[in-house]
């Protein structure tokens, strides 16, 4: 086929009413099938098969979370700025646009609603952590300090949560991505970035033992508060090692050793701490390095938890 044809048949996918709808709701923000069959107020199969073709055409992509599929528009460069010549185009000020961009704005508030709804069941034993380490203030400086200079293509949050990091760090990177193995984490990190209009930050539901889909595509990597989750913290690095590129880092905040095992039993802390020994080796098994780390002290009475903010590059 020659690329006259296949610009041809992209158009065609393009040049449906339906469809246009779908482009023009997708270039605000990632959406999933239900949500864009409520707003568009059709059939779940007519909206599958309208996806389906704009997908095959390059125009959008799709990321499968388990039952579920989310579509965006499509990163490729040609297909991007072909779309937004064609979205411009179009009357903001049309009645039927105006509607789905005001269902759209219902969708999102009955997003804000249920993460919100989740995150006040389980904030009482976030606070209860926070209460045993350095004020999150200080962490963050950290982290953020530890950052400075740093301006990267692909940044990725592994074990994101609520997407705090990607939130802290934008700026830093062209596009973010948090990856998190809990719906109810990624509907509220999905949330806070719907309404911030952050359109270069993705989150999505996944395994981070399974990361082939971003082989060698992250120049930075994360795991804040993840390591302490694993029997074997080391293969988790390894893991996450799958997904750097050369030359990356991967940057780890944990605790450094300590005695409260109720964290064990009530927050499913595997490991009580990690220390700078234990990274060293896990690192040095990934064909990384400790390049930096930086104790942030605890200041409760009695014992508390001391956060380590750890750099690891990789050795090229």
């Amino acid at each position: 086929m020659t690329e006259l044809r296949e610009f041809v048949e992209v158009l065609r996918a393009a040049g449906e009413i339906t469809r246009l709808r779908l482009l023009a709701l997708l270039a605000e923000s990632e959406l999933s099938v239900k949500d864009l069959t409520e707003i568009l107020d059709q059939s779940q199969p007519r909206v599958s098969r309208h996806l389906r073709l704009l997908t095959e055409s390059g125009l959008i992509s799709r990321h499968a979370e388990g039952a579920w599929a989310f579509f965006r528009l499509s990163d490729e460069l040609k297909a991007s700025s072909l779309v937004e010549h064609l979205l411009s185009q179009l009357d903001r000020a049309d009645a039927v646009l105006q509607g789905d961009m005001g269902r759209l704005d219902a969708v999102r508030s009955d997003h804000q609603v249920r993460a919100a709804t989740y995150f006040s069941k389980v904030a009482q034993d976030w606070d209860r952590v926070r209460s045993l380490h350095a004020p999150e203030s200080a962490v963050e400086a950290a982290i953020v300090d530890m950052m400075s200079g740093e301006q990267v293509d692909l940044f990725m949050d592994l074990g994101t949560g609520t997407g705090r990091m990607l939130e802290l760090l934008d700026g830093h990177f062209k596009r973010g991505v948090g990856i998190d193995s809990s719906r109810e984490m990624i509907s509220v990190a999905r949330s806070k970035f719907e309404q911030t209009n952050q359109k270069h930050v993705f989150v999505r539901l996944g395994d981070i033992g399974q990361l082939d889909e971003y082989k060698s595509s992250a120049d930075i990597i994360m795991l804040h508060q993840v390591l302490h989750h694993f029997d074997d913290p080391g293969i988790a690095l390894g893991n996450a090692k799958t997904a750097l590129k050369k030359g990356g880092k991967i940057t780890v905040v944990d605790f450094m050793p300590h005695k409260l095992e109720f964290l064990r039993e009530e927050q499913e802390h595997r490991r009580l701490g990690m220390s700078h020994e234990q990274m060293d080796h896990w690192a040095s098994t990934s064909g990384l390095a400790v390049s930096d780390a930086r104790e942030i002290p605890h200041n409760v009475p009695g014992g508390g938890l001391t956060v380590c903010i750890w750099q690891l590059s990789d050795q090229i």
